[in-house]
């Protein structure tokens, strides 16, 4: 009979170092989740509302800068380039918006994922099996560190050093101009005045932080959950290869049982990642698509007009937005292929030494495998080595486009 999560988390834990290794793996998602309110978290008295007042201050905060933003566009910003580069960074402003809801929206399921994860480093068995799961959890540990690495560094450099080595210039009205990270609509509010400058450009920097932490948080997410499936998927195949090893029929049905039923938690866990993953990896992938060429674009005509701080801002959040999209689809393929070989683990072992009926049950297991766990953008494409190569080209073939068109 199938174990509830509650069930299975009420049993004596097994391994003794569990709450040690929850923290190891789950440390940076949660610090970085926990802050724009989407970690869960069990709190009391009236602590349990912070998540949803920062998840409401902070759609405020992102609202208050994308709007202005999109009326200063349509209305002010006559210039084609600037309007260019305004779009690119509107475009990432409204993806992690789309991402953040998604992410709102499925909290539930990912509740549930944590959960799981939890009892699994709560039942796992010490040694082999723990080794296995550090190392798929280190993993995801360090996937999660460097995609905050990039994405913190290039939005840093761009929400201060880029904006001020532009520095203050006058207008054709004679007023002194103070740069800004988002530009803002004129007719709403004199943003040049003091002190509302300085509350804006803090509103902007906060915001910045909001959207590198949406980044960076939903791809640290995935790399936990799905590195977790990994390290549980090479316990399964562990323990096919031990299965010859029983000597006695009714030892062999109860491995042969155990073996089943985690492939099908594993299989439900995978399930459930797809679900919460599915429309952040679609938004992922068309916006990052676009952006990427936007990037490169912006790379480009930097590099011709010798504009070193600007190049190098515009390269180091090319290179974040490159790697984000890069894990996703990386870990995709590690997912994918991995749940695969759980069939051909079956080839491996010595099954012509088994009893009928336990030949008959990894047949079924091989069956499970041909339909391997996966990660997708919206059920559209799945998420590969490939797709990410095509996301590349694609992103090249709108920027010969974007030349040709601009010039």
């Amino acid at each position: 009979m199938r174990l509830t999560i509650r069930e299975r988390d009420d049993r004596k834990p097994r391994n003794s170092n569990y709450e040690k290794d929850i923290v190891y793996v789950t440390k940076h998602s949660k610090w970085i989740l926990r802050s724009i309110g989407i970690w869960p978290t069990v709190l009391d008295g009236a602590a349990r509302f912070l998540p949803k007042i920062a998840f409401g201050l902070s759609n405020l905060i992102l609202f208050f800068t994308v709007i202005p933003c999109i009326l200063h566009i349509v209305y002010e910003q006559k210039d084609m380039i600037i309007r260019l580069k305004l779009f690119g960074l509107l475009s990432f402003c409204l993806t992690s918006l789309m991402k953040y809801w998604a992410l709102a929206v499925r909290k539930p399921k990912i509740k549930e994922c944590i959960e799981e994860v939890r009892n699994d480093w709560k039942q796992v068995e010490p040694y082999k099996d723990r080794e296995m799961m550090l190392k798929y959890g280190r993993m995801g540990r360090n996937l999660t560190i460097i995609c905050a690495a990039f994405m913190y560094t290039g939005g840093t450099i761009y929400h201060t050093i880029m904006q001020f080595a532009t520095g203050m210039f006058v207008d054709e009205h004679n007023r002194m101009i103070k740069p800004l990270v988002y530009p803002t609509y004129s007719t709403l509010f004199d943003v040049q005045t003091s002190p509302i400058y300085e509350l804006v450009y803090l509103v902007h920097c906060m915001c910045g932080y909001l959207i590198y932490s949406i980044t960076a948080g939903a791809c640290g997410l995935a790399a936990l959950f799905a590195t977790h499936a990994c390290g549980q998927i090479d316990i399964v195949m562990s323990r096919l290869g031990d299965l010859a090893d029983g000597k006695e029929s009714s030892d062999l049905n109860r491995r042969l049982i155990e073996i089943v039923e985690h492939h099908l938690r594993i299989l439900r866990f995978s399930a459930t990642v797809q679900t919460v993953f599915q429309e952040i990896c679609f938004v992922e992938f068309v916006g990052s698509t676009f952006i990427i060429c936007l990037l490169e674009y912006y790379c480009i005509t930097d590099w011709e007009s010798s504009n070193t701080i600007s190049l190098t801002t515009y390269t180091m959040l090319l290179i974040s937005l490159t790697f984000n999209i890069f894990i996703l689809c990386y870990i995709g393929e590690l997912l994918m292929e991995k749940s695969s070989k759980v069939g051909l683990s079956c080839f491996t072992i010595n099954w012509y030494h088994l009893p009928t009926k336990t030949i008959h049950g990894l047949i079924l297991i091989i069956a499970m495998s041909n339909s391997p766990a996966k990660i997708s953008a919206g059920k559209v494409v799945d998420l590969s080595l490939s797709t990410f190569g095509n996301i590349l080209k694609t992103s090249l073939a709108y920027l010969s486009f974007l030349r040709t068109a601009v010039i």
